[in-house]
C-alpha cells in the first residue's frame, strides 16, 4: 500500500478578502475545516496543513482532529514557500512517504471522488505527476511522487506549483474527471459561492 501524505496550503494573509479567509463559514464549518475533512477522508495518516498569517488564531478556531500544523515563517514571499515548508517538514518527519497530494484551502468544492481518482491514478502511475486540468494550464490539486520532493524544496516566488508543473509537462497525467476548481479569493467569490450552494 503506497503512503500518500496530504498537504493543505493555508498560509495566505487573505489580503483580497480583508478578513481571515480560512475561517469563513460555509454551513457549520470553516472553509479550512471543509478542506481538512475531505483530506482526512482520503487517508489514515495525519493530514498536514501549512499555516502562516494568523497561524495561532486559526489553529485555535479549527476543531478538525489528527491534523499536523506546519508553520511557514516566509509566507509573505509567496505560495511556493508553503510548498517548501511542507515538503521540508515531511522529508524530516515522514521519510516513509511515497508521494504527496497538495490541496489548496480555498477550493471547498473539490469533490472527494475526484481526489480519490487522483490518488488512484498516482498508484497506477507511480513515477508520474498527477495534476488537475484548468482551461489554459495544469495545477493543484496534484500528486507528486517522492522523486520530485527535492525539486519542490527549491521552489521560489508566488507561483506555487503551476510554473513547476509547466516545466514538467511531459511527466504529467491529468484525470479525465471534471472537478469544480473554484477558488475563493474575494468577498464576492465567497458570496457567490454561498448563493450557489
Amino acid at each position: 500500500m503506497r503512503k500518500v501524505a496530504i498537504l493543505v496550503l493555508a498560509a495566505g494573509a487573505s489580503s483580497r478578502m480583508k478578513t481571515t479567509k480560512q475561517l469563513l463559514k460555509i454551513g457549520n464549518q470553516t472553509l479550512l475545516e471543509l478542506v481538512l475533512e475531505k483530506a482526512k477522508a482520503l487517508t489514515s495518516l495525519p493530514v498536514y496543513c501549512v499555516l502562516g498569517a494568523n497561524s495561532t488564531f486559526i489553529q485555535n478556531e479549527i476543531s478538525t482532529e489528527n491534523v499536523v500544523f506546519i508553520s511557514n515563517e516566509n509566507h509573505s514571499k509567496g505560495l511556493s514557500t508553503s510548498i517548501v515548508a511542507g515538503v521540508n517538514y515531511l522529508e524530516k518527519n515522514a521519510p516513509f512517504l511515497d508521494s504527496l497530494l497538495i490541496l489548496l484551502a480555498d477550493q471547498p468544492d473539490i469533490d472527494l471522488q475526484y481526489l480519490e481518482n487522483l490518488v488512484q491514478l498516482s498508484a497506477e502511475n507511480p513515477t508520474q505527476i498527477i495534476a488537475s486540468k484548468y482551461r489554459k494550464n495544469v495545477g493543484v490539486p496534484a500528486v507528486f511522487p517522492k522523486s520530485f520532493f527535492s525539486d519542490l524544496q527549491v521552489l521560489e516566488g508566488d507561483f506555487g506549483a503551476k510554473e513547476f508543473l509547466q516545466q514538467h509537462k511531459d511527466q504529467i497525467i491529468c484525470s479525465n474527471l471534471s472537478p469544480s476548481l473554484i477558488d475563493i479569493d474575494t468577498r464576492e467569490d465567497y458570496e457567490n459561492y454561498l448563493k450557489q450552494r
